[in-house]
């Protein structure tokens, strides 16, 4: 009963007279996550994408003798485990009865809220903790999510989706673009990633439209125009709910199978009534996971 919410838990709401009744909330924010991650379903206990390695480069054929002849194998098999989140509250008979002002029937819309809140804090995890080594999903290559030595597969050899650490700035940005332009595949093999997204703390969002957004190169007494506009493909994402670092800053790519977020089962609400003790019982429950599947849909800076 420690938890229950019983008519000495609000006393004002059983008068008369009182001229409003409120909370410290205030408008939700719109969904972020769903613009941090590509969204899917599942209808299992977890999720494992497989990749397959690609082929090398041809060879030159000459005239009478065989081609060659290339083979691809499994690589790394990334695991969505889907976990599962509730909470709810009880309301005694009396309050409930004797409440004036009908509050807690009411009560279904700070229980949404929390949840809703908890889906943020619990999604933006993976890039709270993206850079370190006990992230909260390490990909298939056992490496952090944003690293300087991810691994390719099978066939060997390494790849970075970090630069070196740097506050975000035009040549920060540049240089991370120019990561991403020289992105190549687990056989060494050029691909063409683009800039879908940047993504950063709320403090950052300022700066990053001044660099972005600017018709003229941002901070500088030059006139010349500025070639960043328009190189991140769907603007700009800024979070409150990024505050591993909050200086820390990414861009995401559309790499096929980068960062996403499973649903298993999206957010449910139900209500009973205790028989014996008449007390009224509401509750949510969510289930769901996210992860990576390819590095290279994100690429990071983590400055001091």
């Amino acid at each position: 009963m420690s938890n229950t919410i019983t008519s000495g838990s609000a006393a004002r709401l059983l008068q008369d007279g009182v001229k409003k009744v409120w909370n410290a909330a205030s408008k939700e924010w719109e969904p972020i996550y769903t613009q941090l991650y590509k969204t899917d379903t599942s209808t299992k206990q977890y999720e494992v994408t497989v990749q397959m390695e690609n082929m090398g480069l041809a060879t030159v054929k000459t005239e009478g003798d065989d081609i060659t002849f290339d083979s691809f194998r499994q690589s790394f098999a990334p695991k969505f485990v889907h976990v599962a989140y509730g909470k709810g509250f009880i309301v005694t008979r009396e309050a409930k009865d004797d409440n004036q002002y009908g509050y807690y029937k009411k009560g279904a819309r700070a229980l949404n809220r929390a949840m809703n809140i908890t889906k943020e804090v619990r999604t933006h995890v993976l890039y709270n903790t993206a850079f370190a080594t006990s992230s909260a999903m390490t990909g298939g290559d056992g490496i952090a999510m944003c690293s300087a030595s991810h691994i390719n597969g099978p066939s060997g050899g390494t790849y970075s989706n970090i630069i070196t650490a740097a506050d975000f700035s035009e040549s920060a940005l540049e240089d991370m673009l120019k990561v991403i332009m020289r992105a190549k595949d687990d056989r060494g093999l050029a691909i063409k990633l683009r800039a879908m997204k940047l993504v950063g703390h709320t403090n950052s969002k300022f700066e990053f439209d001044r660099v972005l957004n600017s018709s003229l190169r941002s901070g500088t007494a030059d006139n010349d125009k500025n070639v960043l506009m328009g190189t991140v493909a769907n603007g700009v994402v800024t979070s409150p709910y990024l505050d591993g670092n909050t200086k820390a800053w990414f861009i995401l790519t559309d790499a096929e199978e980068g960062l996403t977020y499973i649903d298993r089962i999206p957010l449910e609400f139900d209500e009973d009534k205790a028989f014996t003790s008449d007390n009224s019982r509401y509750k949510a429950y969510m289930r769901f996971s996210t992860g990576y599947s390819d590095p290279r849909g994100i690429y990071g800076s983590n400055p001091t």
